[in-house]
C-alpha cells in the first residue's frame, strides 16, 4: 500500500448553529432507501431504541426511482456461480470476491423474505415469478413490478411494514432532516449526529442525536453532475460526513453513466428521465440517425453488454457524427407490449411527447449510479468505529469498476441484513457503549459554498470529470473547483450554513475527491473512461484508491492492490474498449 498526499483540506465540519435539542437512540439509520428500512425494520425488534432519519418523506429516495428490477439466482436454470461470474466481469476486475460471493450467496433468500414481507413481483400464467435479464447477464435473473416500477413496489412494501408498527415506542422516524455531520467521542468513535429537521415536525433547526452506533445509507451523489437519473436529494450527504470526520472512501471514480436516458433537449438539466436496461433486455436496440445499428460488433451481448461498454459506444458514435444524442428502437415490440411490460416509462415518454411504440427515443448517457463510497467490511462497518455504511453510500467491493444491472437494490437488501445482524450481535455483548461527544479542534476552513453556485460545481464536473476524462479536462475540473472553494471563504457564505449551502458544499467537497483519484488513474476501466489513456493496463492500475482525512484536514490517498488471481477465469476483454 502507497500512501500520498492530496494537497486538498477539507474541515472536520459544516458551519452550522449550535445544537438546540438532543435525543438518544442505540441506533441511527440515516435514510429510507431499501438499504436504510431494511436495516431499521430488523433492528426494530432487536435494540431498544432506533431512531430512522429521512432527508425528505419516506418514500422520495433512490429505491423508488429503480425501474429495472432486482437480481438474484430464483430459476434452475441459473447458479450462484454464473452470477458471480458475472458480477466479477462487469467490475473489471476491482470486485472483491468474498463481497460478490455473500451478496450472491445470500440475495435469494434475502429476496425470499422480501416477499414474504410484502413485496409482489410481477408473475407468469402459471404463477411463477417472471424474470427477465439486463446489460451484463448471461441468465434470466432479473425480478420486476409493475413491469418497470420495481423501486416503487419494494419501497411500498418496506415503507407499510414500518407503518404497521408506527406505535411501537422502539422506533421513531424523523422526516424532512438533513444529515449535516457525525459526531465523535474521545476516542473518535462515532456516536451521534447532527441533523436539521425541517417543517412541521415536532423538531425544528439544527439538533442532536446521540446513539451508539450510527449506519449512514444516505444514497448516492448524483446530483454533482449536470444531468443524472438520481433524486434531487442525491447529493452525497452521507459520505461527505463520512469523509469529514476521517473515514475511508473508495473507488470515487467509477461512475456509472446510464446509456440510455431520454434526451430533452440541449441545455437540459436536473433529474432525467431513465429508459431502463429491461427495454433492451426485452429487445429493443440502439441505432444512430441513419438508424444502423452500432452495438453489433463492439461485444459479444451487443445492445446488452455492460453499462460501461454501451455508454463508451454511444458517446464514440455521437463524436464520429457530430450529434448529441443516439436513438432507442423499440417500434417493433408494440404498443399491447410496451404499455403491460413498461407501462411507467410509456406514460413518462407520451407525457414528454415520445411514443415508444410509435418513435424512436432519442438518449444519451447520464450520471446514473456511484460505484465507490464509504469503505466497508463484509459486516458494513467502516474505518470509524461505531459507523456502518450500507446501500450505494458504500464501497463493499461488490461493484468494482463497473455495476452490474440490477446488484444495487440487492445489495442494499443484503448488507443491511448483514450489519443489523452485526450490531445486534455487538450491542447485546455490550460492544459500543454510551458515550459523549467531544467539540472538535478544527483548523482548516469552514466556509460554506452558497447553494446557488451548485450549478456551477455541476458544469464543472460534467464537463471535466464526467463521461469521458483526459488529463486536461480533469485538472480545469480541479481548477474550477479550487477557485469555487476560495470563492466560499471570500463571500463568507451564510454565516450559519444552511440546507442549500450545506449540500452544496458536500458536492464541492466529494467532486474535488473524485476529481483528484480520477486524475490519478491514467487507464480506462468500467465507469472510468480516458481519452488520453484509453486502454486498461492491468499492470499498473490493478488497485484501488482509497481516500481518508488525515489530522490537519488534508486529504490523502491509499492506493490498495487487487490480488491478481481476482482475475483468474475471467474474460476482462469481453468488456473492453472494441473499437
Amino acid at each position: 500500500m502507497t500512501t500520498a498526499p492530496t494537497g486538498i483540506r477539507i474541515p472536520r465540519r459544516l458551519r452550522s448553529r449550535e445544537p438546540g435539542w438532543t435525543t438518544t437512540a442505540d441506533v441511527i439509520v440515516v435514510g429510507s432507501g431499501i438499504a436504510g428500512l431494511t436495516t431499521a425494520l430488523r433492528l426494530r425488534r432487536r435494540v431498544d431504541r432506533v431512531l430512522l432519519v429521512t432527508k425528505t418523506v419516506l418514500d422520495e429516495g433512490s429505491t423508488a426511482w429503480a425501474q429495472g428490477g432486482i437480481a438474484a439466482v430464483m430459476s434452475p436454470e441459473d447458479s450462484a456461480a454464473e452470477h458471480v461470474h458475472d458480477t466479477l466481469v462487469a467490475g473489471v476486475g476491482l470486485c472483491d470476491v468474498e463481497a460478490v460471493e455473500t451478496l450472491v450467496r445470500e440475495g435469494t433468500d434475502a429476496v425470499w423474505d422480501l416477499i414474504a414481507l410484502g413485496a409482489e413481483f410481477d408473475r407468469g400464467d402459471t404463477g411463477q415469478i417472471s424474470l427477465t435479464r439486463e446489460g451484463g447477464h448471461h441468465r434470466d435473473r432479473i425480478l420486476h413490478a409493475g413491469g418497470d416500477a420495481t423501486g416503487r413496489e419494494i419501497s411500498r412494501a418496506l415503507i407499510a411494514a414500518l407503518r404497521r408498527v408506527n406505535d411501537d415506542p422502539g422506533i421513531e422516524v424523523i422526516e424532512h432532516a438533513l444529515v449535516v455531520d457525525l459526531l465523535t467521542d474521545a476516542g473518535s468513535r462515532v456516536c451521534g449526529v447532527t441533523l436539521h429537521v425541517i417543517g412541521e415536525g415536532q423538531n425544528d433547526g439544527v439538533g442532536a442525536a446521540h446513539a451508539r452506533a450510527v449506519v449512514l445509507a444516505t444514497g448516492g451523489l448524483g446530483q454533482i453532475y449536470a444531468s443524472t437519473t438520481n433524486p434531487p436529494v442525491a447529493t452525497g450527504d452521507g459520505m461527505a460526513a463520512a469523509l469529514r470526520a476521517g473515514a475511508v472512501l473508495g473507488d470515487l471514480e467509477f461512475v456509472q453513466f446510464h446509456p440510455t436516458v431520454l434526451w430533452l433537449g440541449e441545455g437540459s438539466r436536473g433529474q432525467q428521465p431513465l429508459i431502463s436496461e429491461a427495454v433492451r433486455g426485452e429487445g429493443a436496440f440502439l441505432v444512430d440517425g441513419a438508424g444502423e445499428r452500432f452495438m453489433q460488433g463492439q461485444h459479444p451481448l451487443a445492445d446488452l453488454a455492460p453499462r460501461d461498454v454501451v455508454a463508451r459506444a454511444i458517446i464514440r458514435r455521437m463524436r464520429e457524427t457530430g450529434t448529441d444524442h443516439v436513438y432507442l428502437d423499440c417500434r417493433h415490440l408494440g404498443a399491447a407490449f410496451l404499455e403491460q411490460r413498461f407501462p411507467s416509462i410509456v406514460e413518462r415518454c407520451r407525457g414528454l411527447g415520445f411514443d415508444p411504440a410509435t418513435d424512436l427515443l432519442p438518449v444519451a448517457p447520464a450520471q446514473h449510479y456511484a460505484s465507490g463510497g464509504v469503505r466497508t467490511d463484509l459486516r458494513g462497518r467502516t474505518s470509524l468505529e461505531g459507523l456502518y455504511a450500507c446501500g450505494e453510500t458504500s464501497c463493499t467491493g461488490v461493484h468494482g469498476a463497473n455495476r452490474l444491472a440490477s446488484n444495487s437494490l440487492l445489495e442494499g437488501l443484503v448488507f443491511a441484513r448483514r450489519i443489523a445482524d452485526d450490531l445486534t450481535a455487538r450491542l447485546a455483548a455490550g460492544e459500543l457503549p454510551p458515550s459523549s461527544p467531544v467539540d472538535v479542534v478544527d483548523d482548516a476552513d469552514r466556509a460554506l459554498v452558497r447553494g446557488r453556485r451548485r450549478l456551477e460545481v455541476q458544469r464543472a464536473m460534467t464537463a471535466g470529470a464526467g463521461t469521458v476524462r483526459s488529463a486536461a479536462s480533469l485538472d480545469r475540473t480541479e481548477t474550477a473547483l479550487a477557485a469555487l472553494a476560495r470563492t466560499g471563504a471570500d463571500e463568507d457564505a451564510a454565516k450559519k450554513g444552511g440546507p442549500k449551502s450545506w449540500e452544496t458544499t458536500n458536492l464541492l467537497h466529494l467532486g474535488r475527491a473524485l476529481t483528484h483519484v480520477a486524475r490519478l488513474r491514467e487507464e480506462t476501466r468500467g465507469g472510468h473512461v480516458r481519452e488520453d489513456f484509453p486502454d486498461r493496463d492491468d499492470a499498473r492500475y490493478l488497485h484501488h484508491t482509497w481516500l481518508r482525512r488525515s489530522g490537519d484536514g488534508e486529504l490523502v490517498t491509499e492506493t490498495v492492490p487487487v490480488p491478481q488471481e481476482n482475475l483468474d477465469g475471467l474474460d476482462l476483454d469481453a468488456v473492453g474498449d472494441r473499437r
